[in-house]
């Protein structure tokens, strides 16, 4: 094969195009937290399948790759140019402290249809039951459960899950699995002694250390049963020392964190147009209200001070205030997220952009975002499945920053800025495409 500066990964430590192992057999798709995201993902991928709905928001699905210049008119579907998992080979399993079946569970979540979408698939959902939870009220304060699971350390927890995952494996004939964490947020939680290699992690999840998170045993039993690990959600998860050396070493991928959906979305998008054009920004104000799961456990102060981190950092990367000081170097920036029950996942993201122009003159931008945060999460969760288990047959391993497109807080390699803006996550991702096939880089020099 020809070889190429591997311009747009860091995950592979080789400039040669690689040779990715075939897609065959089944991909079993692991989920702690079979809540809104979770169901609205396996019944949406179900529903595809059956014909009764369409993959909207899917990268993958619907997506296309230009290849060589403009005028060679090349552009296949970016699931018929990499060897992807098809639809369906994907199995589904999950962890939750509520016992539901994914069918109960997604009729509580109140996301889609129950006559349209689910009763069509209700046989299929009833049979996805969670395995009880490895789960600890003391991270996420305002959710409880009984289906949890019982150890006298996080160690043996740990133990269970990597047991749940063989078995999984086993009893449906997988040939490969990937894990996505879409389970609460947790309470924030900062780098410590523990987390910086393998065996203080070992010992301080036996000594049921507090600065070891349920996700944290999560990613832990993934890596060690050879499971590539994706953090939907914005903790410490696997952004950390000992984690990332565990991957690298047993050439597995991990990424995060926290999908970019609803507000977050937004400003990836706004912030780098007002940069590029070198439009001045004074205040950036941020509420949100949501009544789903995600936002009642959002109203604990501690679970929210872990999103508000992975919300906050967005507008710093993109904009650079330490470049643009006039521009950018005193920014009021604030990000509220209140719980409002009566909206369900119908959650609205409200924007006030204080900007000025010419001459320092001022400005607005008001945006008003009505979404639906799982309609909006569950396509980001099959185009990370896939892709991540085309990394891993790939042999690429360690920090995805290739898929930063997908996530708030992208995770990125030690000594790096997080790339934040959209439009060059985006390139990103296509150029490694391009690159994992052995076609040109686009770079727009020549088109």
């Amino acid at each position: 094969m020809a070889k190429r500066q591997n311009s747009s990964s860091s995950s592979s430590a080789q400039n040669e195009v690689p040779t990715i192992a075939p897609a065959k057999g089944k991909l079993g798709v692991m989920i702690p937290g079979m809540g809104a995201v979770a169901t609205t993902f396996v019944a949406g991928v179900h529903a595809v399948r059956k014909g009764i709905g369409q993959p909207i928001g899917s990268v993958t699905q619907m997506g296309t790759i230009r290849l060589g210049k403009r005028t060679e008119h090349r552009t296949p579907p970016i699931k018929d140019f990499v060897p992807l998992a098809g639809r369906d080979q994907l199995v589904f399993g999950s962890w939750d402290p509520i016992a539901d079946n994914a069918y109960e569970s997604a009729i509580h979540a109140g996301v889609l249809n129950k006559y349209e979408h689910l009763n069509p698939i209700k046989d299929f959902l009833s049979e996805i039951k969670p395995m009880p939870a490895a789960f600890d009220q003391y991270y996420v304060k305002r959710l409880q459960g009984t289906n949890v699971k019982q150890a006298k350390n996080k160690l043996e927890l740990a133990e269970q899950i990597r047991q749940d995952i063989r078995d999984f494996k086993a009893n449906n004939k997988c040939d490969r699995l990937v894990m996505i964490w879409a389970a609460s947020t947790e309470i924030f939680l900062e780098e410590a002694a523990c987390h910086q290699n393998l065996e203080a992690f070992e010992a301080a999840m036996e000594a049921n250390d507090v600065n070891i998170a349920p996700s944290m045993l999560y990613a832990y039993a993934a890596l060690m049963e050879n499971v590539p690990f994706v953090n939907g959600a914005p903790g410490l998860t696997v952004d950390f020392p000992a984690i990332l050396k565990l991957a690298n070493d047993r050439g597995l991928p991990i990424g995060g964190k926290d999908f970019k959906t609803g507000q977050t979305l937004m400003k990836t998008v706004i912030s780098p147009m007002l940069k590029a054009r070198m439009l001045g920004v004074a205040g950036w104000y941020s509420t949100n209200i949501l009544g789903n799961r995600d936002g009642e456990v959002l109203d604990d102060p501690e679970s929210f001070k872990t999103k508000e981190e992975s919300k906050l950092g967005v507008l710093e990367y993109i904009l650079q205030p330490d470049m643009y000081p006039q521009l950018y170097g005193d920014i009021y920036h604030k990000v509220r997220i209140n719980y409002y029950p009566p909206r369900g996942d119908a959650k609205e993201g409200w924007d006030n952009i204080d900007i000025f122009g010419w001459m320092g003159y001022p400005m607005q931008i008001k945006i008003d975002f009505l979404c639906r945060d799982s309609i909006l999460a569950a396509p980001l969760v099959l185009d990370l499945a896939l892709f991540f288990d085309l990394a891993h047959r790939a042999g690429m391993k360690g920090i995805q920053e290739w898929l930063s497109f997908y996530f708030k807080s992208p995770q990125h390699a030690p000594g790096l800025y997080p790339e934040h803006d959209l439009f060059i996550q985006q390139t990103k991702l296509k150029n490694t495409l391009r690159w994992l096939r052995g076609e040109e880089l686009v770079t727009h020099v020549e088109e």
